[in-house]
């Protein structure tokens, strides 16, 4: 066995210990090692935050619902990216749902061992885990049970891990546990789904366009009824009018003529007028 493997062995087990032991189990364990070199890494174990030593303890003796957990976090973090948002929205609050259930979990099982747990420690607990959730490397860390302090919701561990887990780096991130066969079926199965809810959405477009365009083309139709109807009723008074104007012209031509007679009538008077004037005058200049 390497002294890094037998490190972080002997890291799980004091971050299990009860914290007010750590230190002496720690040193003793430490003393009790022939290996210098191993020795020395023993030492520099730093004590766990109270937060990060529930979640170890979570991490050790509930190892197979905690990685359960995880590998489905894991199959979410990989199919989320093909979900609608009120799909994304719902899977946001069963994660939350999910945290804070393995959050009291957690607390219910290191009260069960006699350490008090606060209400900002169940906080720090369950952003740890929610932490796993979103990143792999955060799972992993979680996963070690040798965790040295909490972990914030958000962010990326993979740079900062000798700072979060003690003893040594721990293993890979955690994989989904399907089968590459079973994953990759999965994704077509995704795929098939997006396809089929995509031709559903350009069909239902399609239908409302088909139904726009038939009241369009009914509205239209009746448009042009309404405007031949209109167009009949024109060309009737067209044809009134026609006529009126014939009659007008005609009566114009009548009244004419009536106004050419009238006035050689008045000429004509006027020159009987003027005849009877002068046959008068001759009279009187006659006396």
């Amino acid at each position: 066995m390497s002294a890094a493997s037998s490190l972080s062995e002997i890291a799980a087990e004091l971050y299990t210990q009860p914290l007010g032991d750590f230190i002496a189990a720690r040193n003793a364990r430490a003393a009790d090692t022939s290996d210098k070199a191993l020795a020395t890494g023993i030492r520099a174990l730093r004590k766990p935050s109270v937060a990060a030593w529930v979640v170890n303890v979570f991490a050790s003796e509930r190892a197979s619902q905690l990685g359960e957990a995880l590998q489905l976090a894991a199959e979410l973090r990989e199919a989320q990216e093909d979900l609608d948002a009120k799909a994304l929205a719902q899977l946001g609050r069963d994660r939350r749902a999910l945290t804070a259930r393995l959050a009291a979990a957690a607390a219910d099982l290191a009260e069960s061992r006699g350490e008090r747990v606060t209400p900002s420690t169940r906080d720090a607990v369950q952003q740890t885990i929610s932490a796993a959730f979103f990143d792999p490397d955060a799972a992993a860390a979680v996963a070690s049970g040798r965790l040295v302090r909490e972990l914030e919701p958000t962010g990326t561990f993979a740079d900062a891990m000798d700072t979060i887990v003690g003893g040594g780096l721990p293993s890979a991130p955690l994989a989904p546990s399907a089968p590459p066969d079973e994953l990759k079926a999965r994704r077509a199965r995704r795929d098939a789904e997006r396809a089929v809810r995509e031709a559903e959405q350009a069909r239902e477009r399609a239908a409302r366009d088909a139904a726009k365009a038939e009241r369009v083309a009914e509205e239209a139709a009746g448009r042009i009824d309404d405007l031949t109807s209109r167009v009949a009723e024109l060309e009737k008074e067209l044809d009134r009018a026609r006529r009126e104007a014939e009659h007008a012209m005609t009566d114009a031509a009548d009244a004419s003529e009536r106004r050419a007679e009238a006035s050689r009538a008045a000429d004509e008077a006027e020159n009987a007028v003027t005849a009877a004037r002068a046959a008068l005058d001759a009279l009187d200049g006659s006396r």
